[in-house]
């Protein structure tokens, strides 16, 4: 059995997706969003990131992670405070034995959605309907989740869903 750890990472806030995959299936384990104190330096701040992810994979016990890799930021700045959230988060994986994958914005809207130019509300539903959750996750919560679906998909652990393979509220 696998567990993977989905990571939309983030300077303010990080999401995260917990997903378990048995018999080709992906199932839906946890998901939350680490809110980091962002009046606090951005050292602070990444020590809590990098923490909060150790506990989180101490209390899942996931063997893989799959995070979101860095955009184009509205700044060269904000770029940066980003890289730095994923080195705090990929290091977190790494120290506890996981191995992290990488995958770009558009790769996993793609593979949750079909397209690559999906807005978030878009990656929120299908989150929804290829989990069967009972109600959206938050945003950043959601994009956890669509990169550990991702990975689940590229990875050949589960088989193909995106909205291709989605129709009328049921999978095919």
């Amino acid at each position: 059995m696998t567990t993977i750890l989905g990571i939309d990472p983030g300077s303010r806030k990080t999401g995260f997706g917990i997903l378990r995959v048995e018999r080709g299936r992906s199932i839906y384990v946890a998901s939350g969003t680490i809110r980091l104190p962002v009046k606090e330096s951005l050292a602070v701040r990444l020590r809590v990131l990098f923490e909060s992810l150790i506990e989180i994979i101490d209390t899942y016990g996931p063997t893989e992670a799959a995070i979101e890799q860095v955009f184009m930021a509205k700044s060269a700045d904000a770029a940066l405070k980003l890289g730095h959230a994923r080195g705090a988060a990929m290091v977190a994986c790494v120290t506890k034995g996981l191995a992290v994958h990488e995958y770009a914005a558009r790769q996993i809207k793609q593979s949750v959605v079909g397209t690559g130019g999906a807005a978030k509300q878009q990656v929120q539903h299908m989150v929804v309907a290829l989990l069967g959750l009972s109600e959206a996750p938050a945003e950043d919560a959601a994009d956890g989740l669509a990169a550990a679906l991702c990975h689940c998909h590229a990875a050949g652990l589960s088989a193909a869903l995106s909205a291709t393979s989605f129709k009328a509220g049921r999978l095919r």
